[in-house]
């Protein structure tokens, strides 16, 4: 079943009197339960396909159909609820929020969709505990390694199970052990939960791993293979 559909997205992007294209009409369909990776080298648009998906950025035009939604369009408000309830973000920085704590930076897409403050705090414990985190429930990110911080960052992607979780190089700062290890969390989370995993990636670790790979150059799909 497809959740996802792009179909002839164009960008290019302004800087006074220069125009970068970073998508040329790139076309992909995701279905439910994939753990895909788009890959190209740097510059290839990746990034801004991934962006595009989770409508953190506008395509000059071209059409995203996600959850049977044209969110090409969409205002703000509504674009936000979808993120808030269907899609998870994982970033190459981490992104955590310093003044909180692993636990409280899990809970806190639970906290502002609404959930009760006792079924968010068991939840959140459960899944820390499941990666490995249960002694670091109550540090900071600044008390922690990036391989550690990037666990945060996941657990807060899946603790609600969205339907789509994004990945932008989220290996790119940790080493190749932390990094495999990570991988293979995520993998098992998308084997035993189906939620959808889709990175954006120029790591090797990553295109091992991933079931299928769509390859970019220049904002153009230039390759497709899965596993069979």
């Amino acid at each position: 079943m497809s959740i996802l559909t792009v179909t002839d997205i164009h960008k290019t992007y302004i800087t006074g009197k220069t125009k970068t294209p970073a998508l040329r009409g790139t076309s992909v369909t995701v279905e439910k339960g994939e753990f895909t990776a788009i890959v190209g080298p740097s510059g290839s648009g990746k990034t801004t396909l991934i962006n595009m998906i989770g409508g953190l950025d506008v395509p000059d035009n071209g059409s995203i159909v996600f959850d049977n939604i044209e969110i090409t369009g969409l205002p703000q408000k509504k674009l936000s609820d979808i993120r808030l309830t269907k899609i998870g973000f994982i970033f190459q920085a981490y992104n955590l929020i310093p003044v909180l704590s692993a636990l409280e930076n899990v809970e806190y897409v639970m906290l502002l969709q609404g959930v009760p403050e006792k079924e968010r705090r068991e939840k959140s414990i459960k899944l820390l505990e499941e990666i490995g985190l249960k002694d670091l429930i109550h540090k900071r990110p600044n008390e922690m390694s990036g391989g550690q911080q990037q666990r945060v960052a996941v657990a807060r992607a899946i603790i609600s199970e969205p339907m789509l979780i994004l990945a932008d190089e989220p290996t790119a700062n940790l080493d190749s052990k932390t990094s495999g290890s990570l991988l293979d969390m995520m993998r098992k989370m998308n084997e035993e939960k189906h939620i959808t995993f889709l990175f954006s990636t120029h790591d090797s670790l990553v295109m091992e791993r991933a079931r299928r790979i769509v390859s970019l150059i220049d904002g153009v799909v230039v390759g497709d293979s899965k596993d069979e």
